[in-house]
């Protein structure tokens, strides 16, 4: 594979990765895949590091496509008390009520009912010996001019369609979802 050109005016690499977010839309056709002027696919990477047994080792995961840090990780912060590290759990809670509020804001405003705000929490149940027992997503949004009743639809059409809860097929995943004034 040929190595990538110079970071272009107003861009930059990462770990010689383009950060698609400042690629102009000129490039983006040599490293993303675009249709007109939306992307249409994109790769984002995180790399974790690991060291010794897991009852006692210690590792870190890094966000490399952003270069928004490096977080360390141990069995204990996993299955114990978090002590400032994070888990797989806690990223998968992260990624899962950012991408499950994306989908229902687009969802809304395609409908006709873009959102003032949205707010989703997710709370990642681990447990051994099986693992991820479930996800339950909690929202809260204030949208003029919708009923309840057709938020809950909009909720429950986010939570079934969007990327991370279609990624994680086969876990359990609650919806609480109501409006806020």
């Amino acid at each position: 594979m040929a190595p990538l050109p110079a970071a272009p005016a107003g861009g930059s690499r990462i770990r010689g990765r383009y950060r698609p977010a400042l690629l102009p839309l000129a490039l983006a056709h040599a490293y993303l895949a675009v249709k007109g002027d939306v992307i249409v696919a994109t790769v984002r990477t995180a790399t974790a590091h690991w060291e010794g047994p897991l009852a006692t080792g210690k590792g870190s995961v890094s966000l490399d496509s952003s270069g928004l840090g490096n977080y360390e990780l141990t069995w204990a912060s996993r299955a114990e008390a978090p002590n400032g590290r994070t888990s797989p759990e806690e990223l998968i809670a992260a990624a899962h009520a950012g991408c499950f509020s994306m989908a229902l804001s687009h969802g809304l405003s395609e409908g006709g009912h873009p959102p003032t705000s949205i707010t989703t929490s997710a709370d990642v149940t681990f447990g051994m010996p099986e693992g991820i027992r479930g996800i339950r997503l909690t929202t809260r949004a204030v949208v003029p001019g919708m009923t309840a009743a057709d938020f809950a639809a909009a909720a429950e059409d986010a939570k079934k369609n969007c990327p991370v809860s279609r990624a994680l097929t086969g876990t359990t995943i609650e919806l609480d979802a109501a409006l806020d004034e």
